[in-house]
């Protein structure tokens, strides 16, 4: 791949989603018309930057976005490659998640894998990293609904913190399952769970706030009960909606 043949202008003075989106947007094209091939090596942070005249935390969100979306894979210490479409090392067809169980298993698989993650993050975050997850966080709190940009925040919220162990397999996991990872991006949760959006939002921001304090402090422990605390109460506002569906009359 010839490296001018990647990048396409974007508009200027653009807010920084905007420009996120953008680079999103540009490289999920490449991808589409094969200039970008399956395991093809994207250019560097500092490649990207400069071609598309953008600071290295837009490009890093739109990794974010791009690994959450299953298009590229990170390999840490080598670099972000370009996935088969529709590859998924896990096995995992995320097309195939789409009932309250189903998003249950996957709540139990995320307790046991994320509880260590926050663990880890706690201990081995840089102060770049605990940045990037601030604003991850100020992203989850702006939004007001259930939204896409709700979900595509919470989403990289957790990449991360997989971001943050240094262990690219928590990384590679959690980007197979994509936007899979958040209930209410397949799931009205606050409906589910007969509670106000506002209510059920107000609640799970402060899940996500408990889990970023910590990790802040590098206070493994209490990372390691937060992120467990949220997923747990995730997991049992789901467990009680399958239980009202199942006793409903058919």
């Amino acid at each position: 791949m010839e490296t001018q043949d990647f990048a396409t202008t974007l508009p200027s003075k653009r807010r920084h989603k905007s420009l996120s989106q953008g680079l999103v947007e540009s490289i999920s094209n490449n991808i589409k018309n094969g200039i970008l091939k399956p395991g093809e090596k994207l250019p560097t942070e500092s490649a990207i930057m400069a071609l598309y005249d953008v600071s290295r935390t837009v490009v890093r969100e739109a990794i974010s976005h791009l690994q959450a979306a299953g298009l590229v894979q990170t390999r840490h210490g080598i670099g972000t490659f370009i996935l088969e479409p529709g590859q998924n090392n896990l096995g995992v067809l995320r097309e195939a998640i789409v009932t309250v169980r189903d998003v249950l298993d996957i709540l139990e698989l995320r307790i046991s894998l994320e509880t260590e993650a926050a663990w880890l993050a706690a201990a081995r975050r840089t102060e770049e990293q605990a940045t990037e997850l601030g604003k991850a966080l100020e992203d989850i709190l702006a939004s007001k609904e259930t939204s896409n940009a709700s979900v595509n925040a919470d989403v990289r919220f957790h990449l991360l913190i997989a971001q943050a162990t240094g262990n690219r397999y928590f990384v590679d996991i959690l980007s197979n399952l994509g936007n899979t990872i958040i209930p209410r991006a397949r799931l009205n949760s606050a409906m589910l769970s007969l509670d106000a959006t506002h209510s059920y939002l107000e609640r799970v921001n402060r899940e996500h706030e408990d889990i970023y304090t910590a990790i802040l402090r590098q206070d493994q422990e209490a990372a390691r009960a937060a992120m467990r605390t949220h997923l747990s109460n995730s997991r049992e506002r789901l467990r009680q909606a399958q239980q009202r569906m199942e006793a409903s009359p058919a």
